[in-house]
């Protein structure tokens, strides 16, 4: 986000950042001062000091709470979790006590979808109860609006989906950025079509040194190859076309799954098992300079770490673009500033992909496997739930 709040126009004064990789991201390809700590260990006032500001001074406050109770994982993990009752839920009181110590001219708020569920948006609704908690107790006007905002409607190469929330001090109205470009599968006539992963990453190529790190390890590595591009382990079951080694829907959907060039990618993971995507069209892992590209950061940012690091950084991040493009909405409609040119983080357009890359047969190794696994028999009927019956 700071990314891309940066290409947009806004000047960084003070990072509050506990994980070490990512302070030495930032660290390495900034000159922002970084207060590398837990936030419940740490004052508004040095916030404040740090950058230099007083109460109320600052024009925004952005942020993205981590809210592991609300993300779909946590959902498919432990079915209706605890969420508010989790200690990872506190993260949201925090920031909100860092707004009301700091009274900024406004703020934003990334998060997870989840937090705005249907049926399951105790973490809103306790976000709206704080905002009108804090407008009674200072006498501000904060207006929340949100939105569910779709990063490829906007420009990133990568079907990416965050909540974001925005509040002015004064109580000003906010219109989200309308989309501008059209979802696969969409037949929009007044829309582009949405960068792909062509777009993003078709002048790269991995890097020599890369290559013993990026290739896939495991049990099911000499498998990917067989699989075409844009497809999953799907490719492989009674419904698709290759040999019926899984069962319809027994895996997630990001085991086995491979980039295809003329789409956009899927949601990046933060930290990947062996066999989770997706993969490179050329039977890989991506390198951390693809990773960037698919999440927007500006080409002069280098990630800090090792592999494992460099991946919980791209994976957990925002698209820059996505931070650019609200920003952008917030300086044209509170501060007067116009933007005739396309945003600074925008993929170049660069032309049609090439053919997909082919497919290898199925190695005779795995043919032990077909008819093994039956198809998902439905939702609270899979093996996890039968072993739960007493």
């Amino acid at each position: 986000m700071d990314y891309g709040f940066e290409a947009a126009g806004f000047e960084a004064r003070a990072l509050l950042e506990m994980d070490h990789a990512c302070c030495e991201t930032l660290r390495a390809n900034r000159k922002w001062p970084v207060l590398e700590r837990d936030v419940f260990q740490t004052a508004t006032e040095t916030i404040l000091e740090t950058a230099e500001l007083r109460l109320g001074e600052a024009d925004l406050l952005i942020g993205g709470p981590p809210c592991q109770p609300f993300s779909k994982a946590g959902y498919w993990a432990n079915g209706d979790s605890r969420r508010l009752d989790d200690p990872r839920a506190n993260t949201l009181n925090a920031f909100m006590r860092i707004v009301e110590q700091t009274l900024p001219g406004a703020f934003v708020l990334e998060n997870v979808t989840g937090l705005a569920y249907s049926g399951k948006d105790e973490g809103l609704q306790l976000l709206l109860e704080m905002v009108g908690s804090l407008n009674q107790r200072a006498g501000t006007k904060y207006r929340p609006f949100f939105k569910i905002m779709r990063a490829a409607e906007h420009g990133v190469p990568q079907l990416r989906e965050r909540f974001i929330l925005v509040a002015h001090r004064e109580g000003r109205e906010f219109q989200f950025p309308q989309p501008s470009y059209a979802l696969p599968g969409e037949n929009n006539l007044f829309l582009e079509s949405a960068r792909t992963t062509w777009d993003a990453l078709g002048d790269l190529a991995a890097e020599p040194d890369d290559e013993d790190d990026l290739r896939m390890k495991g049990k099911w590595a000499d498998l990917l190859p067989s699989i075409p591009e844009g497809q999953n382990y799907l490719y492989h079951t009674e419904r698709g076309e290759g040999r019926p080694l899984f069962g319809w829907r027994r895996r997630y959907w990001t085991f086995l799954l491979k980039l295809a060039k003329h789409l956009p990618s899927w949601t990046l993971q933060a930290q990947p098992g062996p066999a989770v995507g997706p993969f490179h069209w050329n039977n890989r892992r991506l390198s951390a300079r693809e990773l960037c590209r698919l999440q927007t950061f500006p080409d002069d940012v280098n990630l800090s770490g090792n592999l494992a690091a460099k991946q919980r950084q791209a994976g957990n991040a925002v698209p820059s673009l996505l931070a650019e493009v609200i920003g952008r909405a917030i300086l044209e409609q509170w501060h007067g500033q116009k933007h005739s040119k396309l945003p600074t983080l925008l993929p170049t357009y660069k032309g049609p992909a090439p053919p997909p890359e082919l497919t290898h047969n199925t190695p005779r190794k795995y043919w032990h496997l077909a008819h093994k696994e039956t198809a998902h028999p439905g939702t609270g009927k899979g093996y996890r739930a039968s072993q739960m019956v007493s």
